[in-house]
């Protein structure tokens, strides 16, 4: 092998679904905001992963292409929420460098059975197979071929009632590594929009806790600051997200903004800004 296929790569989700297996907890952030340098920020703050969100996100697949190298510069792996589990959609963000993707809305254990084949190569599943691309270093690590399917991450969201009620028996599923709550899809399924205190909820998420931590996978949610992520810790979840960049920034800036106004004088607060 050349001293260039050598060189260090973009990440795979190896180590960090070893983390998972192990139990340790990590912390990450979506990424929605289309900017390969806001993420290389939440990566340079020391976020354990990042996750390019292509559901609700601003970007497309190109921003994945960008943001892998970007994070993997400072050791940081890139995971994808695909907008759809069809199995072109999987096969391009992986192939573009991503170490593992989430999956969305998917309520059944059939559902995600047929849609975790597309991660793997043949004969285990149906991902296309190609070397001239990042996931191999563009075809100086044919290698990456034998080492992908175990390193490959696999993250489910759990965003509907049946969902929950099913929450065992895909947690159960092999190759299923994290089952994720989108709480705000939740919390409208369950008729308790954005109560994210509400018993009915806290059920809920209780429920796929236990799920996942009797199949000994890693379990994740999304909330809105750090507060709120070291109590999840605590809790017991393992694969929690802070908010996203473009969340990150509003509250800083906000916040920041607040401070430097309060207690000023109304004509500064009110009028001063660039010339």
């Amino acid at each position: 092998m050349s001293d260039i296929a050598r060189q260090p790569g973009p990440l795979n989700g190896g180590q960090l679904r070893d983390r998972l297996a192990a139990g340790q907890a990590t912390l990450g952030t979506f990424v929605g905001t289309a900017s390969p340098v806001t993420a290389e920020v939440c990566a340079a703050a020391g976020f354990d992963w990042l996750l390019v969100d292509l559901e609700h996100g601003l970007g497309g697949e190109e921003q994945v292409g960008a943001t892998v190298p970007a994070a993997a510069a400072y050791g940081v792996p890139t995971l994808v929420r695909v907008e759809s589990e069809a199995r072109i959609r999987i096969g391009r963000v992986l192939d573009a460098g991503a170490a593992g993707v989430m999956l969305p809305r998917l309520d059944t254990p059939v559902q995600v059975h047929a849609a975790i084949k597309h991660l793997y190569y043949p004969p285990r599943g149906d991902r296309g197979v190609a070397t001239y691309n990042r996931a191999c270093r563009f075809g100086l690590d044919p290698g990456a071929l034998d080492r992908g399917n175990d390193e490959v991450l696999c993250v489910v969201q759990i965003e509907s009632v049946r969902a929950v009620a099913a929450a065992e028996e895909i947690a159960a599923i092999d190759g299923v590594d994290v089952l994720f709550v989108g709480p705000r899809d939740l919390s409208h399924d369950l008729g308790v929009p954005g109560q994210v205190q509400a018993p009915v909820f806290l059920d809920a998420l209780e429920q796929v806790r236990l799920a996942s931590r009797k199949a000994g996978k890693a379990c994740g949610l999304l909330v809105n600051d750090g507060a709120a992520a070291a109590a999840k810790l605590d809790e017991g979840w393992t694969f929690v997200a802070i908010g996203s960049d473009s969340t990150l920034l509003a509250t800083a800036a906000t916040s920041q903004l607040a401070r430097a106004r309060k207690g000023g004088p109304a004509d500064v607060r009110r009028s001063e800004g660039p010339a």
